[in-house]
């Protein structure tokens, strides 16, 4: 598997890939001014549901925040949901 976080202005998708198709991706948006990324939706494709694929981009979402040192907003949902229940996000999570 491999992610490609392909970003344009202030905005990006980060893909997750295995050797032939994608397996789902995240959306965000960047605030530079304000230090903050936003978590706009997590998508996986169905096929690829229920093996924590969902979780792996979320988590590549905080790994790319934490390069840049910003905080970071989830407003999708399921982002929200996850990023609450791992410990090692608070440090990065904004609550809405």
């Amino acid at each position: 598997m491999k992610f490609e976080n392909n970003k344009s202005g202030n905005g990006g998708v980060i893909t997750l890939n295995n050797e032939s198709e994608e397996i789902g991706r995240l959306t965000y948006t960047i605030f530079p001014e304000d230090h903050k990324l936003i978590i706009s939706f997590v998508l996986v494709h169905p096929k690829f549901e229920g093996r924590g694929m969902g979780k792996f981009l979320v988590e590549e979402g905080i790994r790319f925040a934490r390069e840049n040192h910003w905080k970071i907003y989830p407003h999708c949902s399921y982002a929200r949901s996850v990023m609450h229940r791992m410990e090692d996000a608070k440090d990065i999570l904004l609550q809405s």
